[in-house]
């Protein structure tokens, strides 16, 4: 049984956070550590941007000069440190070492990760003041303001945590993430930090860690942007003694999928300006990869956004999309729906439906299902949600 608990990031046993204002934004928490005792193993993944940020580059680094053994991880908000030269990595390696000393361990040891505004200098004096201060404010209770103290645009923090029962005992998957704009499914399309009391050797971590990425933060969208500086980070301290073999992957993919999809769903809920979440469940595709390209273009798309926004059930936009995602398509075979009402199907037009629909699109959450009329069998949901004019004021103003 996989059951959710609070606790966040520091649900699962060894772990502690804090939440820290060092000076970075101009007023707010924008500093969060967090440390495993004992050190845990780590597995990442990481932005496809080729426009790669310094944290991501020295993460990257650290994973595998330790061996994906990691004793802390040491985040920043209001500073993306991207785009900012030899200078930058000084700084994102200077993070680590600042972390290193005050921890107890060797800087490879310390993963480290940035977001904010991109080719912004990040102060280095200020991160170490933050880290000394996090250090004296580590705490199991602590987990709600690390995860404020990663947001930048976020309208609220994000974190969660379950408990998974086997017939070994129980262990335990916590969970904090960020994004709100620049969010495309590419990787993982944001910052999330993911914790686990679970024994489990690297090589299973990083499958399991791709396993429940792939549907739940590869299946969401904002904007269509992929960030500098996205990544996840899952650290499995061993505290439970629960050691994840083959009869308890299952259960630990489950419950890590489940950690994911809140944190995933609750990004897209606080995107930029947001007021609906979007189901976009696409079926009827000759294979998943269709499906998936399918469901992204769909949720990508800003004349399907705006409709939703406007809760004009515009079917018509969905059929566009699907008949340009450059997968297999049968228009004399396709339907839509908008909630359980189907529009559009075998080339027949429902308009006397579209109250019905209309009414749908008022709610907080929506579904749209299209059926790409292939005959196959595979099928793909991917989120978004609306675009409105606060999310043009939001990215209009951002720097200024």
């Amino acid at each position: 049984m996989v059951e959710r608990i609070e606790g966040g990031v520091t649900a699962p046993e060894g772990f502690t956070a804090a939440g820290v204002a060092c000076g970075i934004k101009a007023s707010g928490l924008d500093l969060a550590l967090l440390v495993a005792t004992p050190a845990a193993r780590a597995a990442g993944i990481f932005t496809t941007n080729l426009a790669v940020a310094a944290p991501v580059v020295v993460t990257k680094e650290h994973l595998r000069r330790s061996e994906g053994r990691t004793k802390a991880v040491v985040v920043n908000s209001g500073c993306a440190n991207a785009c900012t030269g030899p200078s930058g990595l000084e700084v994102a390696r200077s993070m680590a070492d600042a972390t290193a000393q005050i921890v107890g361990c060797p800087p490879e040891q310390v993963l480290v990760s940035s977001t904010g505004v991109i080719g912004a200098p990040l102060d280095a004096a200020k991160i170490k003041a933050g880290v000394d201060s996090a250090a004296r404010s580590l705490g199991r209770d602590q987990h709600t303001a690390a995860a404020e103290a990663i947001m930048t645009t976020d309208p609220w923090a994000k974190e969660t945590a379950v408990r998974a029962d086997t017939p070994a005992g129980s262990f335990h998957v916590g969970g904090m993430a960020k994004g709100a704009g620049m969010i495309e499914p590419n990787m993982a399309t944001m910052l999330a930090f993911l914790t686990t009391d679970a024994e489990i050797e690297p090589e299973t971590l990083r499958r399991a860690l791709r396993e429940a990425a792939d549907p739940t933060f590869n299946a969401i969208t904002v904007d269509g942007e992929t960030s500098t500086n996205d990544m996840v980070l899952l650290l499995a301290g061993g505290g439970s003694g629960v050691r994840i073999d083959d009869e308890h992957y299952p259960r630990f993919v489950e419950a890590l999928h489940a950690v994911c999809h809140e944190l995933a769903l609750g990004i897209v809920r606080g995107g930029e300006g947001a007021s609906k979440l979007v189901s976009i469940h696409v079926t009827g595709a000759a294979s998943v990869d269709d499906a998936q390209q399918a469901a992204k273009a769909m949720a990508n798309s800003p004349l399907v956004k705006t409709a939703v926004h406007g809760e004009d059930p515009n079917w018509g936009r969905l059929v566009a999309v699907a008949g340009r995602a450059g997968v297999a398509f049968d228009q004399t075979r396709a339907r839509v729906f908008v909630g359980a009402m189907e529009l559009f199907g075998h080339e027949i037009v429902h308009a006397d439906r579209e109250p019905e629909a209309a009414a749908h699109l008022k709610q907080k959450e929506v579904t749209l299902t299209v059926d790409l009329g292939t005959g196959g069998t595979a099928s793909f949901t991917a989120w978004t949600c609306d675009f409105s004019a606060e999310y043009v004021r939001i990215n209009a103003d951002y720097r200024t």
